[in-house]
């Protein structure tokens, strides 16, 4: 029981209880740090500053128990779960947010856009990007030197078992998840079915899918390529 010590003032009354069910309360993500460089998973980490939501993802998506790990910022629980499909709800089309951009070496954002148009800086705003002729493979060869613009997608959304529990936040460069939301036009996709529901919302799935093949040319040809790309679907309206 609480202590109740602060009579009927209201200058001291107690702190209404926040809610937290439209904040961001966790992060998915697809990788994690092994010996000091970067890894990826096949099954979904999920990180939140909130010990009640590492407890409810451990419970909803299995895996090793909620625990401690160096974070950067306040999301200092972290979740391997054994999920790499997620069921999710969508919040219209804002839910799924991608751009292009261009960082110098200290961080600092230098342009993004659309990959056909500028949007940033504001002096250059409506120009035409200087890669949108290029192709899907040297836009990548330029990202890859620091001399291009890469994507940055971000995906809000709640998840179907629990959505009270919050808003969830996923981020990632991956060129392979840009190419299919380009390919399948996604955005699109989410569009409509937005527009088909009385609430906006839109049920999808976000999957971290392995893909493996044998190169058959290039600097790996005859190897075995292996990698794992995030995959989102949409399901239809919600």
């Amino acid at each position: 029981m609480g202590l109740n010590i602060f009579g009927n003032d209201p200058a001291t009354a107690q702190k209404p209880r926040q809610r937290f069910a439209d904040d961001i309360v966790g992060r998915f993500r697809s990788g994690h740090q092994l010996n000091g460089r970067p890894a990826s998973l096949n099954e979904w980490r999920v990180t939140t500053g909130d010990p009640e939501v590492a407890d409810a993802i451990h419970e909803i998506l299995g895996g090793e128990a909620p625990q401690e790990w160096e974070a950067k910022g306040e999301d200092n629980l972290e979740v391997f779960s054994a999920s790499a499909e997620v069921p999710i709800i969508l919040d219209g089309e804002k839910a799924l947010r991608q751009k292009m951009v261009l960082w110098s070496r200290s961080g600092k954002l230098i342009q993004s856009g659309d990959g056909q148009t500028i949007d940033y800086p504001e002096d250059r705003k409506g120009e035409p990007d200087p890669d949108a002729a290029l192709s899907f493979q040297e836009r990548k060869a330029k990202a890859r030197d620091g001399i291009g613009a890469e994507p940055q997608i971000e995906l809000y959304f709640r998840l179907a078992e629990e959505p009270d529990l919050g808003i969830f936040k996923f981020q990632t460069g991956s060129w392979s998840m840009a190419s299919d939301l380009a390919y399948n036009d996604v955005e699109g996709e989410l569009a409509d079915y937005a527009a088909d529901s009385e609430t906006g919302k839109v049920k999808a799935t976000l999957k971290l899918e392995r893909v493996e093949f044998t190169a058959k040319n290039g600097p790996r040809a005859g190897q075995l390529v292996s990698y794992v790309k995030p995959v989102l679907t949409i399901k239809g309206a919600a």
